[in-house]
């Protein structure tokens, strides 16, 4: 079996010949019947367009707050703000392109767009994945507190938001300058890192990507939650007789559980698609079953604001006292009011000295 996209093997070209039964190149013109029916390629419009404006919204209002509210910009929060610049930059130079190239039908910006597309989707995607990462790792240290009593500050928050970046651009650059390449993929209307090709040039990078970019981000995230869960258990198991450390103990339990998921799901799909292809050239997968996993992965600009900000309080009530002209209609005694001093989104553990026991206390 074979995948049904025309690529040749000199990656430093990426280009797609015209093929025998005349179907144009993917920067040509329309590719349907030819890869997919051209509802197919109306649909994938309609999901795109429909990302394109949530995650604008949600993304931009996110930065728009944390500008807005002083007592967001804590070292914390820092890293919230990074993920949704990085969503928000996925949406610019992803969604958008490919809502306009599946309304068309093919890639319309040409080849040098097509690899700009490539390179920005996958930096700024790496970002966030990895951003994820960091941010599980920051509540394991300041909740677990494994090396005792450190105080997590501004420095520390800026060097983690600097440290996806770079790292980042390490990975991403190289098939500009031949190691690999970003050529079109799936449906030919948005473009990616070339699983395609076989050679050890491409096989080599598609595996170091995998590694750094998916499986280093995604044991951090299960080693910190696990660690975090495993923590709260046995705080929680001392404190039988409290309700509120029950209740903190099961609220951070879903949430933590929302997150993994959410990634997973979210990454998982493509990561075990690129390496499915990167190892195996034989399988056949049908264009538009390509095409998924990596649209797919661009909704996460949506629900990751969702999971990872709005559901800190502290940052849930300066939105909707911003977004309501300075009161919120959905206040509580508990919430105060922004100018409290809520550590919202976050549970912490305190020891009791007297006791020798520990507290759980959330936010």
């Amino acid at each position: 079996m074979h995948l049904t996209m025309p690529i040749l093997v000199n990656s430093s070209t990426a280009a797609f010949p015209l093929e025998k039964n005349s179907t144009p190149g993917p920067f040509d013109g329309p590719q349907w019947p030819h890869q997919a029916p051209r509802s197919t390629y109306l649909m994938v419009a309609v999901l795109m367009g429909t990302v394109v404006v949530l995650a604008s919204f949600v993304n931009g209002l996110v930065i728009l707050v944390s500008l807005r509210y002083k007592k967001l910009r804590s070292p914390l929060n820092y890293i919230l703000v990074n993920l949704a610049v990085a969503d928000l930059l996925v949406t610019l130079f992803g969604s958008t392109v490919s809502f306009s190239n599946n309304v068309n039908g093919y890639f319309i910006l040409g080849k040098s767009v097509c690899e700009f597309e490539g390179f920005m989707v996958s930096l700024t995607g790496i970002v966030g994945l990895w951003s994820l990462a960091i941010l599980a790792f920051e509540r394991y240290i300041v909740i677990c507190k494994p090396m005792g009593d450190f105080r997590f500050q501004q420095r520390h928050a800026v060097i983690g938001c600097g440290f996806t970046w770079v790292w980042s651009l390490i990975w991403t650059a190289p098939p500009l300058f031949g190691w690999s390449s970003y050529v079109p993929e799936g449906l030919r209307t948005s473009c990616g890192p070339n699983w395609y090709t076989g050679g050890s040039n491409n096989n080599s990078y598609i595996m170091m990507l995998f590694i750094t970019c998916f499986i280093m981000p995604l044991s951090m995230i299960l080693f910190s939650y696990a660690t975090l869960l495993i923590t709260l258990r046995a705080v929680a198991a001392q404190q039988k007789e409290s309700e509120t450390t029950q209740r903190a103990e099961r609220e951070v339990t879903r949430m933590v559980i929302a997150m993994v998921m959410a990634f997973l799901v979210c990454w998982l799909p493509y990561a075990t698609f690129a390496m499915v292809v990167a190892i195996d050239k034989n399988i056949v997968i049908q264009p538009t079953l390509a095409s998924m996993p990596s649209y797919f992965s661009k909704t996460a600009t949506v629900y990751n604001p969702v999971i990872y900000v709005f559901m800190n309080k502290q940052f849930r009530n300066c939105m909707l006292t911003m977004m309501c002209c300075g009161r919120n209609p959905f206040a509580t005694e508990e919430d105060s009011s922004v100018t409290g001093t809520s550590t919202a989104g976050k549970t912490e553990i305190s020891s009791v000295s007297s006791g020798g026991s520990s507290k759980v206390t959330p936010a």
